[in-house]
C-alpha cells in the first residue's frame, strides 16, 4: 500500500487501463489532476481551444482504432456543460470516452459557488454513468468501474466529476495489485444462430445489414467471411460503412433516405429476408417502418437488449456482441457448407451486382460548371486520394453527398458522428484521429458552416503538429436546412454570404461569399488554398499534400461551389427525389463504376 493524493490514484488507474493520450483544458478546479499528469508524464496531453472540441477529439481518438478510449478533461462549471455535446455524440454512436471534470470543494456544493454546477445530473441522460465522487477513497474504484462500464455491453461514455478537495485528499492505494475488471459482452447461442440461418435458407433474396456495432467489435473480417460463405449481399449502414469494402462484389450499396445509393435502395426493396447485425434501424436508413419491412423477414442481432424491438419487432431477436455472433455464424455456416446444407444464391447476388454495375443506377458526377457542383468535387477526391484514405465528416449536405459519391474500403476509414450530428465536430474529430494514428491518410470534409463552428481547433493542429487535409465545400449557405425549407416555400435565415469588406472586387466569384476562410486558416497557423474550377482540383490536392508533409500542420482546400445544389433524398426509400440529372454514361459516373473495373 502507498499513500498518495486521490488525483494521483486516478492517473495511475488510467495508466493501468491503457490510457496514453488525453485532450483538454486545465483550470483551477482540475489543476490537482493536471499536477499529477505532469508528475507522471506518462499520458500525453493535447491542449484544446474549446472544451467541446476536446470531447470531439476524444471521440475521434476512440473511433480511429479498436480498443482506444479517448479521455477529455476540463475544469468545473462550463467545461462540463461544454462537453455534453461530445458525450451525447459518443452515447448516440456507442463510443466510449471518459470525461473528467473538476468541481468546487464539497463544502461549497449546492451553495451556488463560482462555476459549481450539478454536472452529474446534467450528464446522466447522455452517459452510461455520471457521478460526482464525494469520498476520496472511492476515486480509484470509480475509475475502475468507469472503464468496466465503457467496455461492457453496448459501449458508451462516462463522466467523473472530482471536487477539488477530493482530488487533494490523501488515500491509501496499491496500484501494483490493480487489475482491470473483466469485460462483459453477451454472446449468441448456437441454437439462436442455427435458427437464424434456417430462416435465411427459406428466403430467395436474403441480405445482411451491417451496422456500426460490427466496426466497434472489430469484426469486419468475420462479416466478409460470412457473406462469402453464404454468397449473401451486404448493405452497410452509414456507421457500418467500410465493414465490407465498397469494391467487394457482395457490397450491395447503402440504403436510406439520404446517405444511400440508388442500387442499394433498389436491392433492399427487392429483398425478402434481412439479417441485421450491430445496427439499430435508424430512421434515415429505414424511412417508414411500413415501407422498409413490407414483404421481408427480419433477424436482428444487437449487443443491447432494449434495441431489439425498439423500432419494429423482428421475427427473431438475438442479444449478442457482433463479433461473438459472427464467429458463431461463420462456424455454423462452414459446417453446413461442408454438409451441403447451404443454398446457392449466386443468381440473386449477380442481380444485385448487376444493379451496382448499371449506369441506370448511378448519379451523375462529371459536371463541368463554374462555380462547381459538389458532385464533381467528390469525383475529384475519389480519383486523387485512392482506396486507403480515411474520411472524417459530420452532418449536412456535404456529408450526405459524401456518402453518395465517395467510397470506403476499410473499417474505421469512415469516421462520422451518425445520430447526434453536431456541427463543428469535424475539425476536432480529425485531430483526434491523427493523434491516434500518426501515419494514416486523413481527409476531413465540411460544409462552410460546420467548418466555422469550431474552426479555432485548427490552431491545435498547428501547435501539436497534427497534420491532415480538410476539404471545405463552400456554398455560403446552411445547405441542408435550405433544402429542407423547400417544404415551407422559404429560404429564410440560412444565407451565410455577405460582401466582406476585405475581399477585393477582383476576387471574382469569391466576392459575396462572406468569411475569407483562407485568411482565417492562415491566421491560426495552418495552410490553405482556394479552388474555383474543376481543372484546378488535382493541383490543389498535390499542393495540400506537399504542404502537409513540409509543415506538419492541417491544410485546408476550400472549394467554391454554386450556391444551390439539391442533393438526392426523399421521405421513403422507394421515393427518392434525385433533383439532378442521372448518369448517362460511364464517364458521367466514373467514381462508382470504376470500382468494378
Amino acid at each position: 500500500m502507498a499513500r498518495m493524493k486521490a488525483a494521483m490514484a486516478a492517473v495511475l488507474v488510467m495508466e493501468k487501463e491503457g490510457i496514453s493520450q488525453a485532450f483538454g483544458i486545465p483550470g483551477a478546479a482540475i489543476n490537482p489532476l493536471y499536477a499529477c499528469l505532469r508528475e507522471r508524464a506518462s499520458i500525453a496531453h493535447v491542449l484544446a481551444r474549446h472544451v467541446e472540441g476536446a470531447s470531439h477529439m476524444a471521440e475521434g481518438y476512440t473511433r480511429a482504432k479498436a480498443g482506444n478510449i479517448g479521455v477529455c478533461i476540463g475544469t468545473s462549471g462550463p467545461a462540463g456543460t461544454d462537453m455534453i455535446t461530445g458525450l451525447y455524440s459518443a452515447q448516440a454512436d456507442s463510443i466510449p470516452i471518459l470525461c473528467i471534470t473538476g468541481q468546487a470543494p464539497r463544502a461549497r456544493l449546492h451553495k451556488e459557488d463560482f462555476q459549481a454546477v450539478d454536472i452529474q445530473s446534467i450528464a446522466k441522460p447522455v452517459t452510461k454513468m455520471a457521478t460526482t465522487v464525494l469520498e476520496p477513497a472511492q476515486v480509484p474504484r470509480v475509475f475502475q468501474q468507469a472503464f468496466h462500464l465503457m467496455r461492457s455491453g453496448r459501449p458508451g461514455p462516462v463522466l467523473i466529476d472530482l471536487p477539488f478537495d477530493v482530488q487533494m485528499a490523501e488515500i491509501e492505494f496499491d496500484i501494483d495489485t490493480y487489475e482491470p475488471l473483466p469485460v462483459y459482452k453477451p454472446a449468441a447461442t448456437r441454437k439462436q444462430v442455427e435458427k437464424a440461418l434456417q430462416m435465411m435458407l427459406a428466403a430467395e433474396r436474403p441480405l445482411i445489414v451491417a451496422g456500426g456495432g460490427i466496426i466497434n467489435a472489430d469484426a469486419s473480417e468475420l462479416l466478409v467471411e460470412l457473406a462469402e460463405l453464404l454468397g449473401t449481399p451486404v448493405i452497410p449502414t452509414l456507421m457500418g460503412w467500410g465493414a465490407i469494402p465498397d469494391h467487394h462484389p457482395l457490397m450491395a450499396g447503402m440504403c436510406g433516405l439520404q446517405t444511400s445509393h440508388r442500387y442499394g435502395n433498389a436491392t433492399m426493396l427487392a429483398s425478402d429476408f434481412v439479417l441485421g447485425i450491430g445496427n439499430r434501424w435508424a430512421n434515415r436508413h429505414t424511412g417508414s417502418v411500413e415501407v422498409y419491412t413490407k414483404g421481408r423477414t427480419f433477424v436482428h442481432v444487437d449487443i443491447e437488449p432494449t434495441q431489439i424491438g425498439r423500432v419494429f419487432s423482428p421475427d427473431l431477436g438475438i442479444v449478442s456482441d457482433a463479433k461473438a455472433a459472427l464467429q458463431l455464424f461463420v462456424e455454423v455456416a462452414r459446417e453446413w457448407q461442408a454438409a451441403s446444407k447451404l443454398r446457392d444464391w449466386s443468381g440473386w447476388a449477380g442481380e444485385c451486382l448487376a444493379r451496382k454495375q448499371s449506369v441506370d443506377y448511378q448519379r451523375k458526377t462529371n459536371f463541368d460548371q463554374v462555380p462547381m457542383k459538389p458532385q464533381r468535387v467528390y469525383q475529384c477526391m475519389t480519383r486523387h486520394f485512392g482506396d486507403d484514405v480515411c474520411y472524417v465528416s459530420t452532418i449536412g449536405l456535404s456529408q450526405i453527398a459524401a456518402a453518395q459519391f465517395l467510397h470506403v474500403h476499410r473499417p474505421r476509414h469512415w469516421i462520422n458522428c451518425g445520430q447526434a450530428g453536431p456541427l463543428g465536430w469535424t475539425v476536432p474529430a480529425a485531430l483526434g484521429v491523427r493523434a491516434a494514428d500518426p501515419a494514416r491518410k486523413i481527409v476531413a470534409l465540411s460544409g462552410d458552416y460546420d467548418f466555422q463552428f469550431l474552426i479555432e481547433e485548427l490552431a491545435v493542429g498547428a501547435q501539436f503538429k497534427l497534420p491532415y487535409i480538410h476539404v471545405v465545400v463552400n456554398n455560403s449557405y446552411l445547405g441542408l436546412i435550405r433544402q429542407a425549407q423547400r417544404g415551407f416555400s422559404m429560404d429564410y435565415c440560412v444565407q451565410l454570404g455577405f460582401d466582406n469588406i476585405n475581399t477585393p472586387e477582383t476576387d471574382g466569384i469569391v466576392k459575396g461569399y462572406g468569411v475569407d476562410h483562407v485568411k482565417v486558416v492562415e491566421g491560426l497557423g495552418c495552410k490553405a488554398i482556394r479552388v474555383e474550377r474543376p481543372e484546378d482540383m488535382r493541383a490543389a490536392f498535390d499542393q495540400a499534400e506537399a504542404w502537409m508533409a513540409e509543415h506538419r500542420v492541417p491544410v485546408v482546400v476550400e472549394v467554391i461551389l454554386e450556391r444551390v445544389t439539391n442533393i438526392a433524398m426523399g421521405t421513403e426509400i422507394d421515393a427518392i427525389n434525385e433533383f439532378e440529372a442521372l448518369a448517362q454514361s460511364r464517364e458521367d459516373a466514373p467514381t462508382a463504376l470504376s470500382l468494378l473495373d
